[in-house]
């Protein structure tokens, strides 16, 4: 297309020359140097040359693909460099990520004397893991007592089962003594503490650790666009209620009428030997 253009200028430029009248009003040829001649221009091969090695008729175009492959290279370059310095990147984050997880999911490591200032705090003391020649079921005794755990205030007697909020330091078939007891009570007296009574113990056995029913939080605005629903599962430890002690438990009133059957029981049986 180039050479099409500059034989086209070629021709009509020297057309006029070669006539025997020649015009004035034609322009000098574009971008002609003064040292070439028209014979010169008009040879096939000299065009030749002239076309594919005189620098000043044409700019240089490179149509091959090596300056963008180099643009490209650099780019591949520059983009590995950069993938390398995200990878490092990514690396020191995880890195992070790690010693922060290594950190916070590490479970502190409580000494002897922690565990029972911390449960002492909470109301309970462990006294041991329950032994078979242990009597954790005995017959109802009227004798009843108020004692608190951790935020919470129960109404015990022994047999009962309560639930209470997970406790730390404690697994199955452990043996408590709930230490914060705020009352005691029976059928003729009542011991109230100030706020608690030194005297007192109410023994415990962990029977298992289990979870509540799922409550669901439901949060609204209106015309916000707001709503959030959660559920929530609070972690609880059943306690059996072995015995209550500090307080004068009375006897048991026994009936005259199973008295009388006994003793006559034992009358035929005292007969009949």
């Amino acid at each position: 297309m180039a050479q099409r253009r500059w034989l086209q200028t070629v021709t009509r430029h020297a057309l006029p020359l070669l006539s025997s009248k020649p015009t004035t009003s034609l322009k000098p040829l574009p971008h002609l140097p003064a040292s070439i001649s028209l014979k010169s221009i008009l040879s096939p091969k000299p065009l030749q040359q002239f076309l594919y090695t005189d620098p000043t008729l044409f700019h240089a175009r490179s149509f091959s693909s090596s300056s963008r492959d180099d643009s490209e290279n650099e780019e591949d370059d520059s983009e590995e460099g950069g993938e390398e310095e995200e990878e490092d990147y990514d690396s020191d984050s995880n890195e992070a990520e790690v010693d922060d997880v290594t950190v916070s999911g590490m479970k502190r490591e409580y000494s002897a004397e922690e565990k029972e200032a911390e449960a002492a705090a909470i109301g309970y003391k462990v006294t041991g893991p329950l032994l078979p020649s242990d009597r954790v079921l005995k017959h109802r005794e009227p004798v009843f007592a108020v004692v608190q755990v951790g935020s919470h205030q129960f109404k015990v007697s022994n047999g009962d089962c309560i639930y209470v909020e997970r406790l730390k330091f404690c697994e199955v078939n452990d043996k408590l003594m709930l230490n914060k007891v705020l009352m005691l009570g029976t059928s003729t007296q009542t011991i109230i503490g100030r706020p608690i009574l030194p005297d007192a113990a109410v023994h415990a056995v962990v029977e298992e650790h289990a979870l509540d029913a799922k409550v669901i939080i439901f949060k609204k605005k209106r015309r916000k666009n707001y709503r959030r629903t959660k559920g929530h599962r609070q972690e609880l430890t059943r306690l059996r209620i072995a015995d209550i002690q500090g307080i004068e438990k009375p006897q048991p009133k026994v009936d005259p009428k199973q008295k009388m059957a006994a003793v006559k029981q034992q009358e035929k049986v005292s007969v009949a030997a």
